[in-house]
Order: structure tokens, then C-alpha cells, then sequence
């Protein structure tokens, strides 16, 4: 319009603005000692210098700093890694802001071929009762486990956790070193199901992490900060057991690889499809896609489908009319039976696992 004075662009946010940004809002959440090197990495000229040295779009906040705290792992910034150890945010924070002009070249040679991956340990709290239960109604006596989106295979240990819930409960091999907790809200009680025996498992991810390689099980530590302490013990617990029994991780599209999966699963056994926060990565027209697949499969077989999804975010499965990003995720059960189809949502959960509620009938 004459006159009118033109938009004005929205400022691109500085590199400084994304440290101080993560330090303020997204290390502040879980970790104190983040928080505090974030915030000194955003103050400092020679430190952003130094991150700048990455390709533009490897300049994360996340990113940067687990690839520091893989070189302090490593052996590559003692001084860092001293801090640490010794859970000094002050330290910590100036110990990083020497070490990145240092260490420039390295942390974006990490930086450009990796990426962060969020905290790896399995969602054993939610999949333990759904498989348990998808099993138990289907009366399958062994079962195969494919998880989509596997990442690092490990939701694929479920069968050799034990979690124990907040209402007393457990479930899950008790003499496991792998152990989760979880609490439960309402007064119904999760379902008490033995696991059938398990004939095969297979992880289906574009990227999967091989925890057998010890330099990859360095990367999924780097990328848990350093005073995550309790998340850094159950991961290791979690790789020491991967690598006692290393499931079958297939590389490739999951869509594409799940007819694969289901062909390799022995004839006797129910394959059970696990999704645990991974279709939220895909657009909704995969998600259909995926669903077709199960289709596809169970023309052939009896199949099952287990998930712990954001509200609305896995198709077909009801929401208890709750509003989409609500913040809390969904349970499901899918169950794919010759001509019968029953998809069922059984109960909430929040904090990816850390607190559910069971909803459904628990039954024999």
C-alpha cells in the first residue's frame, strides 16, 4: 500500500543467540553443568570462531557440545574431561571455552559426520506390558520382536529388562542389570503377563548404531551430558547387554526393510512391531504407508503392532479425544488377525515412559 513502510525481516538468530538459547531453555532442563558451558560457549568470541569451523548447518548447540565431550572421553581435552568428572559447572565452562579453539578442527570433523542422538536407552517401562499383552491376546507362545526406528537396537532388550512401577508392580526378568522404574498414575493395574519366548529380533533404522563397535557406543555416551549420571550407568548396562545379545539391525528405509523383517520370522512365532517415538519422524503419508505394510503382512500371517506415539501421531490408533501436542503419548495395540482387525488405545504416558497410566481392561 502507498505509504506503508515495507516488512521488515526477522533478524537471523546469531550463533551466539542459538548458545545462550539452549543454555537458558534447552541443557537448563537436564543439566546444570550444560546449562553453564552453553551460556560461556555463547559469550565467548574465540569459542564461536572455533564452532563456526563446521559446516553451517552442523553448528547445533547439542551437537558441538557432545562432540567436545567425546574428545574429553577420549582422551583429547584432559582439563575438560577433569571438570567433568568432577562435576564443576564453573570449571567445565572454562575448560570449554579453552578447549574449542584448541580443538577446532576435530569437533567439526565430529560435527559433520554425526548427528546427536537423543538418550538411547530403551522405553522398557512402555513396551514390556504392550508386548506382554499383544502376545497374551493373540496366545502366541513365541513371538519375534521388529522395532522401526530401532537407532541403537535397544528397545529390542526389553525381553532381558525388569522395570519396577511405582504401584508396586514389576515385570521383566528380575536378575537383569538392566532395570528401569516408572511411576503409575490412576488406581488400575498394569497387566501381569510373562513374555513368550522371543525367536528373533530386528532393529529397522536408516542409521542404526552397532553398540558392538566400541567407537559407536562412544558416540551414544558423548551425547548424554556429563552429569547425566543414572542416564549414563543404565546405558552402559544397556551396551553390555546388547553386546551379550546383539539383535539383527538392518540398514535402509524402515518402510522398505519390514517386508524383510516379517519374512525372516519363523513360521511359529508372532512378529511383534514395536514404535516408540519413531513415527513422529516420518511424514504422514509414511505413517500410511506403514500401516499398509502391517496390511500386507497380515494377509499372510497373524501380526501385531505395539506403540507409544505422541497424540495423534500414530494413524488408526484412538486418542481419548485428547487434544494433539498435549504432551503426553499414547499406548496402543494393534492386532492383526486373518479379517479381524482390533486397534486399541490402553493407556497414557508421560515423559517418554517415566510415568504411564493403564487404561485398559487387564483381564485374564
Amino acid at each position: 500500500m502507498p505509504g506503508s513502510r515495507p516488512a521488515t525481516a526477522p533478524k537471523p538468530r546469531t550463533l551466539a543467540d542459538a548458545f545462550r538459547r539452549f543454555g537458558k531453555t534447552g541443557a537448563a532442563r537436564v543439566s546444570p553443568l550444560y546449562e553453564r558451558v552453553a551460556l560461556a560457549v555463547g559469550a565467548s568470541d574465540a569459542a564461536l570462531r572455533a564452532v563456526e569451523e563446521a559446516p553451517a548447518r552442523r553448528r547445533q548447540p547439542a551437537l558441538v557440545l557432545a562432540a567436545l565431550h567425546h574428545l574429553a572421553l577420549t582422551g583429547q581435552a584432559p582439563e575438560l574431561a577433569a571438570a567433568y568428572t568432577a562435576g564443576d559447572p564453573d570449571a567445565a565452562a572454562v575448560a570449554a571455552v579453552a578447549a574449542l579453539p584448541r580443538l577446532a578442527g576435530q569437533v567439526a570433523a565430529i560435527a559433520g559426520r554425526r548427528r546427536v542422538r537423543a538418550e538411547e536407552t530403551g522405553r522398557h517401562t512402555v513396551l514390556l506390558p504392550l508386548v506382554a499383552e499383544a502376545a497374551h491376546r493373540l496366545g502366541a507362545p513365541r513371538i519375534a520382536l521388529i522395532d522401526v526406528g530401532c537407532s541403537a537396537g535397544l528397545n529390542l532388550n526389553a525381553v532381558h529388562a525388569t522395570v519396577a512401577y511405582g504401584n508396586g508392580q514389576t515385570l521383566g526378568d528380575a536378575s537383569s542389570p538392566v532395570r528401569q522404574s516408572a511411576g503409575v498414575v490412576g488406581d488400575r493395574p498394569l497387566p501381569v503377563r510373562n513374555l513368550p519366548r522371543v525367536a528373533a529380533r530386528f532393529g529397522l533404522d536408516h542409521d542404526p548404531i552397532d553398540v558392538t563397535d566400541a567407537e559407536e557406543a562412544g558416540w551414544l555416551r558423548a551425547c548424554l551430558p556429563p552429569d547425566r549420571h543414572e542416564a549414563a550407568a543404565l546405558l552402559d548396562a544397556e551396551i553390555a547387554l546388547t553386546e551379550q545379545n546383539p539383535p539383527l539391525l538392518v540398514r535402509g528405509d524402515p518402510l522398505e526393510t519390514l517386508p524383510e523383517a516379517f519374512a525372516a520370522v519363523p513360521a511359529d512365532a508372532l512378529p511383534v512391531v514395536t514404535t516408540a517415538w519413531a513415527l513422529a519422524r516420518l511424514p504422514p503419508e509414511s505413517r500410511l504407508r506403514f500401516l499398509h505394510r502391517l496390511d500386507e503382512a497380515a494377509a499372510r500371517r497373524p501380526v501385531a503392532w505395539v506403540s507409544a506415539e505422541g497424540v495423534g501421531v500414530a494413524p488408526s490408533v484412538p486418542t481419548f479425544g485428547d487434544r494433539h501436542a498435549s504432551g503426553h503419548s499414547i499406548l496402543g495395540i494393534a492386532l492383526y488377525d486373518g479379517p479381524a482387525t482390533t486397534v486399541e488405545a490402553v493407556g497414557r504416558c508421560w515423559s517418554r515412559g517415566r510415568l504411564l497410566a493403564w487404561l485398559a481392561d487387564t483381564g485374564a
